[in-house]
This record gives structure tokens, C-alpha cells and sequence, in this order.
């Protein structure tokens, strides 16, 4: 089943005055359960389908459809609405709340989707056990390491029960072990509960564990390749 499409995507920067083209007609299908890589040089347009696709930016030309919906004709307060139930994010930065702690940035997600105190807390503090922070969840940011405050973030992205989670660079600010640890946890996400997980990323670590590989090159596709299971492990 497909959860992403996009048709003929484009993006231009500075139309009037010196062009961008980010973007140049990229046709693209994620299906469900996927562990796909975006892969590409700097300024290929990684970051802009990301963003696109997650109705952070607007295409220039083209559609991008979430299951069928085509995100561009949402209202602004019906696209914040869609990406919160729909879509989890994982930034480089991590993009934590300072003042709240792990159990607490996790829960601020479900709050916003109206759902009850009592079932924010349990499902927030089963999410952190499920990623190892059992015993972090009353930290604030700054008492965790890197490696600690993406797994919060990977926390929070799954705490909307999203249909995919798009993550850009989300080992840029890692050490070697820490990325290991990240992607061993997310790739086991994605077998036990078939999770999706989109990556925009330069990191060879993140393309060596993938299952598709798309890249691009000057905003368009140059390759898709898609490997067998023990290919993205070895």
C-alpha cells in the first residue's frame, strides 16, 4: 500500500530573481514498511522532498499525495492538523522542548491530538522504554547525550501512531556509537511494528543499513535501487 506519492514534484527558489531548482520532476512512491534512504550530494534537493513531503514547503509544480490525499489542497490549519496525525519527524537538532523532560516532550504530541492525561503518560512512558530510556524519562534535554535526545525524538515522532516518519540527517550530530545504537533501534521498529522511515541523509552508515536507496542528483532521480534484506545488513 502506498503511504507517499508524488507526481512530477518541482521546486524553484528566487523564481524572480537568480532561480534554484531544487527540485526537477521527481516521481516518487514509498509503500508501507519501508527503510528508504534519500541519498545525494549537497544542494541535490535531499532536504526539500523531505520537507515537501512533509508539508514543511510548497512545490513549485507537481503534487505530493499522503495516502491518496493531495497535501497541497489542505487548508493551513488543515495541514497542521493532517501532519500532526499523520506524519512523525526526526531532525539533526533533535528539536526537543528545553524546559520539559523526555516524558514530557513525548507526551506534548498526544496532548495536541486531544487525547486523555492518563493515556499521554502510559503511552509516553511505554515509547521511552521501547527506546531505552526507561530510566531517562524525567531528564530534560540538556541532562541527556546526543544519541539520547534523538531517541526521545524518535519517541515523539511515533507517539502520533504516524503512517511514516521522515527523518533528515538524523545522525548528523552523533558519535559512531550512538548512530549504531539509533539505527538498530529504528530498524527494529521497522520489523516488529512495520514502521516506516524515510531518511534524507549523506551518512554512509544510515545507507549501508537501508533497504531502497534513491538518489538524487541536480533535483532529479539518478537511481532507485532496492536491496534484498541481507544486502542492507551486511
Amino acid at each position: 500500500m502506498d503511504v507517499i506519492r508524488t507526481e512530477g514534484l518541482t521546486k524553484v527558489y528566487n523564481p524572480d530573481q537568480v532561480p534554484v531548482q531544487a527540485l526537477n520532476g521527481v516521481d516518487l512512491t514509498i509503500e508501507k514498511g519501508e527503510f528508504t534512504a534519500i541519498v545525494g550530494p549537497s544542494g541535490s534537493g535531499k532536504t526539500t522532498l523531505l520537507n515537501i513531503i512533509g508539508g514543511l514547503d510548497d512545490p513549485t509544480e507537481g503534487k505530493a499525495y499522503i495516502k491518496d490525499t493531495d497535501i497541497s489542497t489542505l487548508s493551513d490549519k488543515e495541514l497542521i492538523n493532517f501532519r500532526l496525525n499523520h506524519i512523525g519527524f526526526v531532525f539533526q537538532s533533535y528539536n526537543l522542548i528545553p524546559v520539559l523532560t523526555a516524558l514530557e516532550n513525548v507526551s506534548f504530541i498526544m496532548q495536541m491530538q486531544g487525547r486523555p492525561t492518563k493515556e499521554c503518560r502510559e503511552k509516553s512512558i511505554e515509547l521511552l522504554e521501547e527506546v531505552g530510556l526507561e530510566e531517562k524519562i524525567n531528564k530534560r534535554p540538556s541532562e541527556l547525550s546526543g544519541g539520547q535526545q534523538q531517541r526521545v525524538a524518535v519517541a515523539r515522532a511515533l507517539a502520533s501512531k504516524p503512517d511514516f516518519v521522515l527523518a533528515d540527517e538524523p545522525t548528523a550530530n552523533l558519535d559512531s556509537v550512538s548512530t549504531s545504537d539509533l539505527l538498530d533501534m529504528m530498524a527494529e521498529l521497522n520489523e516488529v511494528e512495520n514502521m516506516t522511515f524515510i531518511f534524507s541523509t549523506h551518512d554512509q552508515r544510515v545507507i549501508d543499513r537501508a533497504r531502497r536507496v534513491v538518489t538524487l542528483v541536480d533535483g532529479k532521480i539518478s537511481s532507485d535501487e532496492v536491496r534484498e534484506k541481507g544486502d542492507s545488513e551486511q
